[in-house]
């Protein structure tokens, strides 16, 4: 019999900056202390990033917009896939912002981080970054 994978993690928080912050801690407490231990600063750190662009970028606050969170532990990895329920005018994609520029570099940041990444259209509507971390 085939084993069963777990139940991913997922959440939906309000296309607000203050949903940054309660990304981040939700996926801190989703880790186990020992998963913790090697992976929570870089999970952290990009689930602050996505979040933060699909804020940014993708929702409408006035809307009432949600951005998806969900984090799961597959082929060695654990991924973090940000959705946003944008209308795809604005695809995510690696800039060179200038050095006194303050804002774009966020996709860079999850370049070099993650050991894959990826840019996916949603069926129906949106956008998800999906970025993977190795469990080792």
């Amino acid at each position: 019999m085939p084993e069963i994978p777990p139940v991913p993690s997922a959440w939906h928080f309000p296309a607000h900056p203050t949903s940054v912050r309660r990304a981040r801690r939700a996926v801190a407490e989703a880790l186990s202390p020992d998963l913790w231990s090697h992976l929570g600063d870089n999970l952290g750190l990009l689930a602050s990033e996505l979040v933060t662009n699909a804020i940014r970028y993708g929702a409408r606050p006035e809307d009432d917009d949600l951005v998806e969170l969900v984090l799961w532990a597959a082929d060695g990895h654990y991924w973090l896939a940000v959705s946003d329920p944008g209308t795809g005018t604005h695809k995510p994609a690696l800039a060179h912002p200038h050095a006194d520029s303050e804002t774009g570099r966020g996709l860079l940041l999850v370049d070099h981080l993650a050991t894959a990444w990826t840019v996916r259209p949603r069926p129906i509507r949106g956008t998800s970054v999906i970025a993977g971390l190795p469990l080792q």
